[in-house]
């Protein structure tokens, strides 16, 4: 059984098409996420800056921009340049301050405008956020006032996470999901298809050992992905992930086992490679979306939410984010683990019954 199981990892290396799908294909996802949202970096791009007033409010406001850092400023003199880099995209917003804003002199405009590109609309809310805010601020001071009423803003966590790592983690599952499920299936399917399966059969060689090779090689993969996703997210964008090391590892190596019971399902019933590939993609791509890979699926609508909570990929997710991104135990909320084991079960069953090395 061991020289299967290291005949397997050499194939498995060997195997171009299957290596990109277990290893570059959720590293490639994880290097662009990385780039958009990893990092200490938190500018959400770059606005044209059109100050027409010599105020002291409009060099102050352009000062405060400046130094808040939320985005960058490209001061810019004419609107319609300004306009067109907006529509080619080449910034996220125009910010003009008119000629006379500030001063304290009959007919002066009051306003600024603010032009933005209704397609960005994270970059509009924090742009127009922050006018409105220092303004606002303005008119207490001018007006001698003081806010009554205010929010009172605190994270649930010590820890500054971002985006980027509600992602990251979600990369690991879906790491998990495609090498197994579609590894599994297409491996498998293959097999049958080359009269594989059936020679097996023919040698000393028990059943069981055949299919612990293949899950243990399996497991042994699951590992350098994970590891290389860390690594990459870490200290290649800085993700932060604060729970224990060890315990990720663990329950991503339950992930594997479960989508491995679904990868042998899915092998257990196409006879043809080219069938097992086509139903491990109709499985795995609608999990991506549906099951919280990109975004919280509690956005979803309330009924599409109540069905999609209990895919597999779902309180994987929730349990691998409660370890990276909370630091709280699976154990707080046992009825992912439930959902997980109940899926293991089921397509375990349903394998044992429909799987066999003999079939044609």
């Amino acid at each position: 059984m061991a020289k299967l199981f290291i005949a397997n990892l050499k194939m498995m290396v060997r195997g171009r098409q299957a290596l990109f799908w277990s290893l570059a294909f959720p590293l490639m996802f994880t290097i662009i996420f990385g780039f958009f949202f990893g990092g200490t970096k938190t500018s959400v791009g770059t606005v044209a800056w059109i100050n027409n007033s010599q105020s002291p409010l409009a060099t102050n406001l352009e000062q405060a921009a400046t130094s808040a850092g939320l985005f960058s400023i490209q001061k810019e003199t004419d609107l319609a340049t300004a306009k067109d880099l907006l529509q080619k995209g080449k910034i996220a917003a125009i910010v003009e301050i008119p000629a006379d804003f500030g001063l304290s002199k009959p007919g002066a405009p009051t306003q600024i405008n603010f032009i933005n590109d209704p397609a960005n609309a994270s970059a509009n809310a924090t742009i127009e956020g922050f006018l409105s805010q220092y303004l606002t601020n303005v008119n207490y001071q001018i007006q001698k006032a003081k806010a009554i009423y205010s929010v009172k803003s605190e994270t649930s966590t010590n820890n500054n996470l971002n985006y980027f790592d509600f992602v990251l983690m979600g990369l690991i599952g879906l790491a998990l999901m495609n090498s197994a499920v579609q590894g599994i299936a297409i491996a498998m399917a293959k097999y049958r298809q080359d009269k594989i399966l059936k020679r097996i059969t023919t040698t000393p060689l028990a059943s069981w050992k055949f299919v612990f090779a293949e899950v243990l090689s399996r497991l042994v993969l699951n590992l350098f992905q994970v590891s290389f996703i860390l690594i990459i997210g870490v200290y290649g964008f800085h993700a932060h992930i604060i729970g224990n090391i060890f315990l990720l590892f663990l329950f991503a190596l339950l992930g594997g086992l479960l989508f491995q019971t679904i990868g042998f399902t899915v092998a257990s019933v196409s006879k043809t490679e080219d069938a097992a590939q086509g139903m491990s993609v109709a499985i795995t791509i609608p999990m991506m979306f549906l099951a919280g890979v990109f975004f919280p699926i509690d956005s979803l609508p309330s009924w599409l939410f109540k069905i999609v909570q209990y895919l597999p990929l779902s309180p994987l997710l929730r349990m691998i984010r409660q370890i990276g991104n909370q630091n709280i135990s699976p154990l707080s909320n046992p009825s992912n683990i439930i959902i997980v084991g109940i899926w293991i079960v089921v397509m375990l069953a349903i394998s044992i019954w429909r799987f066999r090395l003999s079939d044609e």
